[in-house]
C-alpha cells in the first residue's frame, strides 16, 4: 500500500500551492470504478436529502397552521414559535447542504480510491491533507477533484472515438482514413484551445469541414425560452451573420429541425425543402446538416454545416465525425454566456438546486424537483426525485417519504412505456423548452396493480434540474364539468330564487335559453307571464299557485317570447324549499328548451293523421274490391245440372284483404250442349286485378258462344288481354267437355295443366304449348283431347292451391298429386279435402273446378 507522504500519482504540494494545481495532479487513469462508487454515495445523499426535505415540509406545515403576527410589547408565544420555526428551517437547509457536501466528498474519495489503488480510509486522509495544503475546505477540494476527473474522462472518450473512426476508415481508404483522424484531432485541439464559440467555429471549418467540401459552419446556442442565438459562424458574410443573430422561438429553420432529431437533420438540397436558414441565398442548391450539440442528456445548441453543392448520403465514418464535432461544440456552449451588442449583459448565472427547492415549496400544486442521472458514458438514463413539496399528492396514494429520493422510472415505471411523460421530461431537459399538457393520463403500479389518474402537467428546466408540476383533476370539478356539458346538450338551465332576499341566481345556460345577456337581471317566476305567449297565461298561473300556495313541486310548458323575436317552447320544473319552521324561503328548478320535441310531436301527429287517412282509403278500396269479386264470383255456387257429369267449384279468397287477387273460374253449359270449364289468374292484386279478371271472364263467356275450340278461344282472349285491358298479363286453362262422347278438349296459356285421377292414381295432363295471355299481340295455342272413363275425376286449379315460397313448382305439384290419390266417395269431399290439406303459404286466392264422370 502506498505511504501517506507521496503515493504514486499524488505529490503533496507546498502549503501555499493553489487548489487548482493540487487538483490537477489527481488525473491519470479511468473513472469507471469511481463512477460506480459515486453512484452509491449519490443514493445515500439523495436519501438524506429526502429525509431533510420531509422534515422541512413538516416544519412548514406547522408554521402555516400555528404561525401568526407577534403581539407588540415583547415576545409572545406566537412570536417564539415563529422564531423556532425559522431556526428549524435554517437547520433543515444546513442539513440539506451538509448532505449534498457529504455526497460530493464521498464521490471524490471514490475517485482517489480508484486512481491511487488505496482503501477508503487512506483516501479520506489524502483528501484532507491535500485540502489543507491547498488552503481550502475539503468540500471545495472535492469539487475540484470531480471536475478534473470529468475533463480527463472527456479526453479519453474523444481519443477513443478518434481511434475508432480512423480504424473504420482505414481499410477502405487508408490515406483518407488517416487524414480524417488527423483533421479531427487538429479540430479537437483548436476547439479545446479556443476561448469562445467563434474561435471554435473557425477551427472546425479550417481543420475538419473544409476537407469534407463544406463551405461554412454556424454554431447556434439554445436559449431557455426556445430561441436560437448565433454563437459563432465561419464562412458566412458578416452581414448575413448579423441578420441571423437571433431566431425567436417557434420559427422553423434548418437548425430548429435539427433539435427535434437526435441523429440530426440531413438535407440534400436547401431549395428542395424551402426551409429558411443562414446563407440561404449564397448557395440555394447546396446541402445542409443540422446536428444537436448536447452533453449529459442536455442539448445546448445546434451545429449547422453548409455545402455549396447538393449533399449525397455520407458514409458512416463521416456521420460519426460530424457527431463528434457537435459534441465538442456542446462543451463550449455549456459555458457560453450570451451578450448584447454593447456587452451590457454578463455571463448567465444558473439557478442553484436549493433555489429550485424553495420555488417548488412555494407552489400550491404538487411539484417534483428532478435531477438527471447519467451512466458511465455520460448519457441520460433516468431522473432522481431530489425533492417533493408539501403539496405533493402521489396518484397511487403513496406517502412523500417513499417517493422522495427515488428514481423516476422506478417510482413510475409505466411512464417509460405507455405514457409520454418521461419522453417529455427528457425533451424539456435537453432543449429547455417548457411543456404543458391538459388532462394527461398518469399511471402508477402499486403491488402490480395499475392505478391511473388524470392531471394537468407543467414541465420546465431550471439550470440542470427539471421542475415537474402536476394538478390531479378534482372529482368535484370533473362532475361539475360533466353536469355543465349535460345541461348544454340537453338545453337545460337551472335557477334558484330566494323569496326572503329576492335574490335570483341563474346559470349561464339559462341566459342563453332566454336570449338575454349575462349582465341582465334574471326573470322572477312571478314575472313569467309577461315573457310568455298570452294563451299560456292560464297554464303558468296554475303552475305558480301549485308552487307558492300549495307548496308542491310543479311543472308546465309554455311559449317563451324572447327579446330577439324568437319564440321557443319551454318546460319549467320547480320545487319549494321549506325552512325548519315550515316556511317557504327558496324555490329552485330548471328550464328546458323543448322546441325540437314539440315540433317533432306536431310532425308525428300530422303523420299519424295522414297514415290513418291512407289506411281508411286502403280499407275502403279493399272492401269495394271484395264486394266486386264476390258479386261476380260468389264463393258458393249452385252446381250445374249436366246429365252424366258431377261438377264442383270452390273459391277461397286471400286471408288478408290487401292481397285480393284476380283468380277466376267459370263453368257454364253452352248452346251446343257442351260445357265450358276454365280457371285463370290475373297478375297482381287489388282493384285493378279484380276488374281485369271481370273483363277476361265475361269476354271468354261471350267468345265461347261462337262454338270455337279452346285453342281459338285463348287466341282471341289473348288479343283482348293485350289490347283492351292495358299492360295486363294472365294465365288460364280453357276446356270444352262433350257429355255425349265423354271427351275433354283443352288448351293452356302459361297455366299449370289439369290433373287426372283414375283408378287411385293421379297424373297431370301433358304440358301443351301456350304462352301467357297479354304477352304478345297474337299467339297460337295448342289443343289436347283426353278421353274420360266412368269415375274419372279431372281437377283444374290456380297456383294458390300449391304455390310455396320455399319450394319449386315441381315439388309443390308432386305434393298435390300425392294428396289427390285418396279418392273420397263424393266429389265435393275430395275438393274440400284438397283445400284443407293445401300447404300453400302465399296467402293468394285459390280457385278449383272439379268434374267426375258419373255411371
Amino acid at each position: 500500500m502506498p505511504d501517506e507522504t507521496g503515493p504514486a500519482g499524488i505529490t503533496p504540494a507546498d502549503a501555499g500551492a493553489d487548489r487548482a494545481h493540487a487538483a490537477a495532479d489527481v488525473s491519470h487513469a479511468t473513472v469507471g470504478t469511481t463512477e460506480a462508487t459515486g453512484g452509491t454515495t449519490d443514493v445515500t445523499a439523495g436519501t438524506a436529502a429526502g429525509t431533510a426535505g420531509a422534515a422541512a415540509g413538516a416544519v412548514g406545515t406547522a408554521a402555516g397552521a400555528v404561525g401568526g403576527p407577534a403581539e407588540p410589547g415583547g415576545p409572545s408565544p406566537v412570536g417564539r414559535l415563529t422564531a423556532t420555526v425559522e431556526r428549524l428551517r435554517r437547520e433543515v437547509r444546513a442539513a440539506q447542504a451538509e448532505a449534498d457536501g457529504r455526497a460530493l466528498i464521498e464521490l471524490a474519495k471514490g475517485i482517489l480510491v480508484e486512481r491511487l489503488r488505496c482503501g477508503p480510509a487512506q483516501a479520506a486522509r489524502q483528501l484532507a491533507e491535500l485540502a489543507g495544503q491547498a488552503g481550502v475546505t475539503p468540500l471545495e477540494f472535492a469539487v475540484d477533484v470531480i471536475n478534473q476527473a470529468a475533463r480527463d474522462r472527456l479526453s479519453e472518450v474523444t481519443a477513443a472515438f478518434l481511434a475508432a473512426t480512423a480504424d473504420e476508415a482505414r481499410p477502405a481508404e487508408p490515406a483518407e482514413g488517416r487524414s480524417s483522424a488527423v483533421r479531427l484531432r487538429a479540430a479537437e485541439s483548436g476547439a479545446l484551445a479556443a476561448h469562445d464559440t467563434q474561435a471554435v467555429a473557425d477551427s472546425l471549418l479550417e481543420h475538419a469541414l473544409t476537407p469534407l467540401g463544406a463551405e461554412a459552419v454556424a454554431i447556434w446556442a439554445l436559449g431557455t425560452d426556445g430561441s436560437l442565438a448565433l454563437a459563432g459562424s465561419a464562412g458566412f458574410p458578416a452581414a448575413e451573420a448579423g441578420r441571423w443573430r437571433h431566431v425567436p422561438p417557434g420559427v422553423t429553420t434548418v437548425a430548429r429541425r435539427g433539435l427535434a432529431r437526435r441523429a440530426g437533420h440531413w438535407i440534400r438540397s436547401l431549395a428542395e425543402t424551402g426551409v429558411p436558414s443562414i446563407g440561404q441565398h449564397q448557395h440555394p442548391e447546396g446541402g445542409r446538416v443540422a446536428v444537436p450539440a448536447g452533453t449529459g442528456g442536455r442539448i445546448h445548441g445546434v451545429l449547422e454545416i453548409a455545402w455549396p453543392t447538393p449533399l449525397d448520403p455520407p458514409p458512416p465514418p463521416v456521420v460519426r465525425q460530424i457527431e463528434a464535432l457537435a459534441e465538442l461544440c456542446a462543451h463550449t456552449l455549456e459555458t457560453y454566456a450570451r451578450h448584447d451588442p454593447d456587452g451590457a449583459y454578463g455571463p448567465r448565472v444558473l439557478p442553484d438546486v436549493s433555489e429550485l427547492v424553495d420555488l417548488a415549496d412555494g407552489l400550491h400544486d404538487p411539484a417534483l424537483v428532478l435531477v438527471p442521472v447519467l451512466d458511465v458514458d455520460g448519457d441520460l438514463t433516468d431522473f432522481r426525485i431530489h425533492h417533493v413539496n408539501s403539496r405533493f399528492l402521489d396518484p397511487a396514494g403513496r406517502p412523500r417519504g417513499v417517493v422522495n429520493g427515488a428514481l423516476l422510472l422506478e417510482t413510475y415505471p409505466v411512464a417509460a412505456g405507455h405514457s409520454e411523460l418521461f419522453e417529455r421530461i427528457e425533451r424539456v431537459h435537453a432543449t429547455g423548452e417548457p411543456y404543458r399538457a391538459h388532462r394527461m393520463r398518469l399511471t402508477a403500479l402499486v403491488d402490480e396493480v395499475p392505478l391511473a389518474a388524470v392531471a394537468d402537467i407543467n414541465i420546465s428546466r431550471h439550470g440542470n434540474c427539471v421542475l415537474l408540476v402536476w394538478r390531479i383533476e378534482d372529482e368535484t370539478a370533473r362532475l361539475a364539468s360533466l353536469l355543465q356539458h349535460a345541461q348544454r346538450l340537453g338545453r337545460i338551465g337551472g335557477f334558484e330564487e330566494n323569496l326572503l332576499t329576492a335574490e335570483i341566481t341563474w346559470n349561464g345556460q339559462l341566459y342563453e335559453l332566454f336570449g338575454r345577456p349575462a349582465s341582465s337581471v334574471p326573470v322572477a317566476l312571478e314575472e313569467l307571464p309577461a315573457h310568455a305567449h298570452p294563451d299560456d297565461a292560464v297554464a303558468i298561473g296554475r303552475f305558480l299557485r301549485t308552487l307558492f300556495h300549495h307548496r308542491r313541486a310543479a311543472s308546465t310548458a309554455f311559449r317563451l317570447q324572447r327579446p330577439d323575436g324568437v319564440t321557443r317552447h319551454i318546460r319549467v320544473v320547480a320545487e319549494p324549499v321549506l325552512d325548519s319552521d315550515g316556511q317557504l324561503y327558496v324555490v329552485r328548478g330548471a328550464y328546458q328548451d323543448i322546441s325540437a320535441q314539440h315540433w317533432t310531436e306536431v310532425a308525428l301527429a300530422a303523420t299519424r293523421d295522414q297514415l290513418a287517412h291512407t289506411e281508411q282509403q286502403a280499407s275502403e278500396r279493399n272492401r269495394l274490391t271484395l264486394q266486386l269479386q264476390h258479386a261476380i264470383m260468389p264463393p258458393e255456387q249452385i252446381p250445374l245440372a249436366v246429365p252424366g257429369l258431377d261438377l264442383t267449384v270452390r273459391y277461397r279468397p286471400a286471408e288478408t284483404q290487401h292481397l285480393v287477387g284476380g283468380d277466376w273460374y267459370d263453368a257454364v253449359v253452352l248452346p251446343s250442349g257442351r260445357v265450358l270449364l276454365c280457371v285463370g289468374d290475373v297478375a297482381g292484386h287489388g282493384i285493378d286485378a279484380a276488374t281485369s279478371m271481370v273483363v277476361l271472364r265475361n269476354a271468354l263467356r261471350g267468345l265461347a258462344v261462337t262454338g270455337a275450340g279452346p285453342g281459338q278461344l285463348l287466341s282471341w282472349l289473348n288479343m283482348v288481354t293485350h289490347h283492351l285491358t292495358g299492360a295486363v298479363t294472365a294465365t288460364a286453362v280453357c276446356g270444352l267437355y262433350d257429355p255425349d262422347r265423354h271427351t275433354l278438349r283443352w288448351a293452356r296459356a302459361g297455366h299449370l295443366p289439369p290433373v287426372l285421377l283414375r283408378a287411385g292414381e293421379a297424373e297431370p295432363l301433358p304440358l301443351v304449348r301456350g304462352i301467357l295471355l297479354g304477352a304478345l299481340p297474337e299467339a297460337e295455342y295448342q289443343e289436347h283431347e283426353v278421353q274420360l272413363a266412368v269415375d274419372d275425376t279431372l281437377l283444374m286449379y290456380t297456383d294458390g292451391l300449391v304455390e310455396r315460397r320455399d319450394r319449386s313448382v315441381e315439388e309443390s305439384l308432386a305434393q298435390l298429386l300425392k294428396a289427390a290419390r285418396t279418392v273420397p266417395p263424393a266429389l265435393d269431399q275430395q275438393v274440400d279435402r284438397l283445400l284443407a290439406h293445401s300447404r300453400s303459404d302465399t296467402d293468394d286466392d285459390t280457385c278449383v273446378v272439379g268434374i267426375r264422370v258419373a255411371p
